[in-house]
């Protein structure tokens, strides 16, 4: 299977709510509760951002999932670390696409001159963890039950990478 990456646009808008969406409504990887807006979701993802790209994930040409790098905090002194966000299609997980896409990330991070990359995770949502864990990533963090949805008390865990 080939995977490519294509820089994303407000065109693609419609197709990202659509995963997203899946993973508001039927898992605890996100703590959005109801489907977000378009505007929401446009300031979100960060789409025609220099530093913090946003794209699609296609496999053999067909759209998988949508990435991102986001910023960690909006204060100054944390410009050199960001935030890698990975949300696949249901059908396209546990395929190695996940794998792929993180580093992916992690060069596109390293471009652009991150020092630190983060992935912040459902506690509970093993599959990430594992993903963050095989690309080389360590946990840093442990926040318990900062959340809840699904009548579900959740922790959040924090995996960084150093760059550089």
């Amino acid at each position: 299977m080939e995977i490519t990456f294509e820089k994303a646009t407000l065109n693609d808008l419609v197709a990202i709510k659509e995963i997203y969406d899946y993973y508001i409504t039927e898992t605890t990887a996100t703590f959005h509760t109801q489907p977000v807006s378009f505007e929401e979701l446009r300031e979100m993802v960060p789409f025609y951002n220099k530093k913090y790209p946003s794209f699609l994930i296609k496999a053999d040409d067909k759209t998988a999932g949508f990435c991102f790098l986001a910023p960690f905090k909006k204060r100054q002194a944390y410009n050199r670390s960001a935030e890698a966000a990975v949300y696949l299609k249901p059908e396209f997980c546990g395929q190695g696409i996940g794998y792929k896409t993180v580093n992916f990330l992690e060069e596109t991070a390293k471009r652009k001159g991150f020092n630190v990359l983060l992935g912040t995770i459902t506690g509970t949502h093993e599959r990430s963890i594992r993903l963050f864990t095989k690309c080389g990533f360590e946990k840093c963090a442990h926040f318990k039950q900062v959340g809840q949805k699904f009548d579900e008390l959740l922790d959040v865990v924090v995996y960084q990478k150093i760059l550089k």
